[in-house]
């Protein structure tokens, strides 16, 4: 039964409030805006291109033909904003269910009742994580249908479209997994959501500029989906790669669950104090 409410109150909680409304237009305003702009910035480039032969003498029609070319840039374009700018937005907007509702001491009388550490803790991570992935998925199938409409070529298969979906969504459960459990053992969901956030942009970045290999790697998993759009079949070792890659990725969010659980058993919530929060 406490699981059952717990669930309730973390739905009300994310559509009811329009906090998923939010999101979702976030990312999926992202995924058709990305290949827009770089469509865009083709187009004002390829208009200059006068301007730049006559006072620098550059030659930008090859730039401009790059940019213009095929759907896969602008499909990769979205994973890394909606993985970036997206990811960023989401940890944000879910501060109140990572620890924020604790500081405004809402959840003293549900715990002074009874509430059980489970019953408030599991909730959080199948809502936040797995809505985030389904809104990558279709984030990612939005973009591939703006990309085929306003790029020359199509170099976009299915089966990459749908990995990279999966990859990115997997990607950004793992921040979110994070922010949940640093979250709700602080308290302190501004801090997590800052620590989260850093790494998110910082991890990727490391990997490339070291040129580690980006499978079997958890704080990878968004670079790894960039390599995989063009590719029109998937062979089976391929695919067994991605799912330990995945399922290695599952294993370290399912500690975090454990290590929230554990923290919110071992301390106490302050209770201190003549705040009256309604």
């Amino acid at each position: 039964m406490q699981i059952k409410a717990s669930f309730k109150k973390e739905y009300l909680a994310f559509f009811r409030t329009k906090t998923f409304l939010i999101v979702a237009l976030v990312i999926i305003g992202l995924s058709m805006l990305s290949p827009l702009l770089i469509t865009g910035m083709g187009a004002l480039i390829d208009s200059m291109s006068g301007i730049y032969d006559e006072y620098f003498n550059m030659d930008v029609s090859g730039m401009t033909e790059t940019l213009g070319a095929t759907a896969s840039i602008g499909v990769s374009t979205t994973i890394s904003d909606i993985t970036g700018v997206g990811l960023i937005v989401y940890l944000l907007l879910i501060n109140r269910a990572a620890g924020g509702e604790q500081k405004k001491r809402a959840v003293i009388i549900p715990i002074s009742s009874g509430l059980r550490s489970v019953a408030y803790i599991f909730p959080k991570f199948i809502i936040y994580p797995l809505s985030v992935l389904v809104l990558a998925v279709a984030a990612m199938f939005t973009s591939w249908a703006v990309s085929v409409l306003v790029f020359d070529v199509n170099d976009v298969a299915f089966i990459g479209v749908l990995l990279a979906g999966i990859l990115a969504g997997v990607s950004m459960m793992f921040y979110v997994c994070f922010h949940i459990t640093i979250g709700t053992a602080t308290g302190k969901a501004g801090m997590s959501a800052a620590l989260c956030i850093i790494s998110s942009l910082l991890l990727p970045n490391i990997f490339a500029l070291a040129n580690m290999e980006y499978m079997f790697n958890p704080f990878a998993l968004n670079v790894l989906a960039g390599t995989l759009l063009t590719k029109t079949a998937i062979s089976n070792q391929e695919l067994i790669d991605i799912a330990i890659t995945i399922a290695f990725a599952l294993a370290i969010m399912i500690g975090a669950y454990y290590i929230a659980v554990f923290a919110q058993n071992a301390k106490k919530i302050d209770n201190t104090g003549n705040e009256i929060e309604l």
